[in-house]
């Protein structure tokens, strides 16, 4: 089984961005942590990140088009990107996807309360700071094995 995992926008600034929020931990050390736990589900994963929304859509047709599920973390885009989620659609009625957010955004500013991707994804994690990929991980890896 083949995860792909996306990143958008400022996730590439992990650990220097607003630790009080996302912690210390950099996006690298959120990849190998994610990579060593997919090993031991024996799961693939591809982590792959973007601050273009262009990328971003791209990764979901290859995920569509592969019958691969997502993990993302959508940042920003979460919030503003019709485009993002009718990519993501088709990739929810295929092998699906979890929406994932290191903090709990339903505790900050309230335009980042509304997600255009919540409806269509299997799932959302928010607020347990990085573990939230592993969780997303778990679910996929249970999910495919007939026990999700």
């Amino acid at each position: 089984m083949k995860v792909l995992v996306l990143n958008g926008p400022n996730l590439n600034r992990l650990g220097k961005r607003q630790p009080e929020v996302y912690g210390a931990v950099t996006l690298g050390d959120v990849e190998a942590q994610l990579d060593a736990h997919a090993t031991s589900l024996g799961v693939d994963v591809e982590c792959r990140q973007s601050n273009h929304e262009g990328d971003l859509i791209e990764w979901a047709h290859e995920a569509a088009d592969g019958g691969w599920p997502v993990i993302i973390n959508p940042g920003g885009f979460t919030h503003t990107s019709v485009a993002l989620r009718d990519a993501l659609a088709e990739v929810a009625d295929g092998a699906g996807f979890v929406e994932v957010h290191i903090s709990n955004v339903h505790a900050r500013e309230p335009f980042r309360h509304h997600s255009y991707l919540s409806p269509i994804a299997l799932g959302v994690i928010a607020g347990l700071g990085t573990h939230g990929y592993e969780l997303a991980l778990d679910f996929l890896a249970r999910r495919n094995n007939g026990n999700g």
